[in-house]
């Protein structure tokens, strides 16, 4: 007997089918996308024995959503993936990675002033860092119950910044500004250094910001699998299988836990509106702090790279670059932007450790 399918359930697919449009059609973030928009329809499927205990959604969720660990495999593949010696090399660009990340902490104050909890402000003021694995890891702590709308409204809005963050740029910068252009010639990084950085980051930070510790761990243990240079083959496991696998796991998971009877919900229209509140308030801090170095060495620094703070690595480096060179195809900033992409990852990082540790104190 075929079971009787609700309009609620038809929404969802309905949401599903977007997402998997968005992901074929338009190509936006289809490795996030895809996964999640099937995940989507797998979960709304009635009487499905995949969603019931012994289930492969079910095993699948226990295993790496609520024990966090998917999340954590992808920080592995995505620190083998990156490389710190522009910002190594031009440290001052962790003033704007920080600056990067004010909009999560503006949005967590409006949060609670609308209402919600404190759990549940911080859970969704994360969004705004653009990163998510950091994302889901911080609202599988702290809100489990916002985990599905937090996920899917944080890679949504990793697939727009293409769309989103262009005009901000043109909005808060001058043809002028966008202009000046930024001779890349960074001071050689020791390949000692290179190696004792992931080392130093994650004991500093682990230290003062314990909660942070395994997202921070998990990221900087996959640079040093790569910057070592010994373990080749682990580096490029990390990289590919790993970080593919889990974001295949990770998607179909938190798509089949968009159900209709948790994600049809008011909250859910807060949570995407406060969502993208974060994401243009950490773009507009970034640019304003990018106009302040501007000034500040006179003229030398592009504020555009300021945009690259948020940790929608490396798509935003890369608009930094194409919205550069539409004023002036000769100038060339992305190894600049790419210093403020990379210390945007580790802000968005820390800031997720301080939000945990936040709401454990006033909790």
């Amino acid at each position: 007997m075929i079971p009787s399918i609700g309009p609620d359930t038809l929404l969802m697919f309905a949401v599903g089918g977007v997402l998997i449009y968005l992901a074929v059609a338009k190509e936006y973030e289809p490795t996030l996308l895809l996964p999640i928009g099937f995940g989507v329809l797998l979960g709304n499927l009635p009487n499905s024995p995949m969603n019931q205990p012994e289930g492969l959604l079910f095993i699948l969720i226990e295993f790496g959503i609520d024990t966090e660990l998917f999340p954590l495999f992808i920080f592995i593949g995505i620190g083998a993936m990156m490389d710190f010696r522009p910002l190594l090399s031009q440290p001052i660009f962790a003033i704007l990675g920080a600056a990067g990340q004010l909009g999560i902490f503006a949005t967590l104050i409006l949060a609670t002033m609308i209402g919600f909890p404190l759990n549940e402000a911080a859970s969704i003021a994360v969004i705004g860092a653009i990163d998510g694995p950091t994302s889901i890891y911080v609202s599988s702590l702290l809100a489990p119950e916002l985990l599905p709308a937090i996920a899917v409204t944080a890679y949504s809005y990793m697939s727009l910044v293409p769309i989103i963050q262009p005009p901000l740029m043109r909005l808060f910068t001058t043809r002028a500004e966008r202009r000046i252009r930024m001779e890349y010639a960074p001071r050689p990084v020791p390949r000692g250094a290179v190696i004792a950085f992931p080392i130093v980051v994650t004991v500093v930070v682990g230290m003062l910001v314990p909660a942070s510790a395994p997202l921070i761990a998990t990221l900087m243990f996959g640079s040093l699998l790569k910057e070592s240079g010994v373990v080749p083959q682990l580096a490029n496991t990390a990289s590919n299988e790993l970080a593919n696998l889990s974001t295949i796991f990770l998607g179909l998971t938190v798509g089949s836990l968009m159900q209709a009877d948790t994600f049809l919900q008011t909250q859910t229209l807060y949570i995407l509106g406060l969502g993208l509140f974060a994401f243009v308030l950490d773009t507009v801090a970034g640019l304003l702090f990018g106009k302040v170095l501007a000034i500040v060495t006179r003229g030398k620094v592009n504020p555009l790279v300021g945009a690259a703070g948020i940790s929608a690595f490396p798509m935003s480096g890369r608009l930094v670059q194409r919205v550069a060179q539409e004023e002036d195809f000769t100038n060339h900033v992305l190894m600049h932007a790419m210093g403020a992409n990379t210390a945007g990852q580790l802000g968005s990082v820390i800031a997720g450790g301080v939000l945990l540790t936040l709401v454990t104190m006033l909790g």
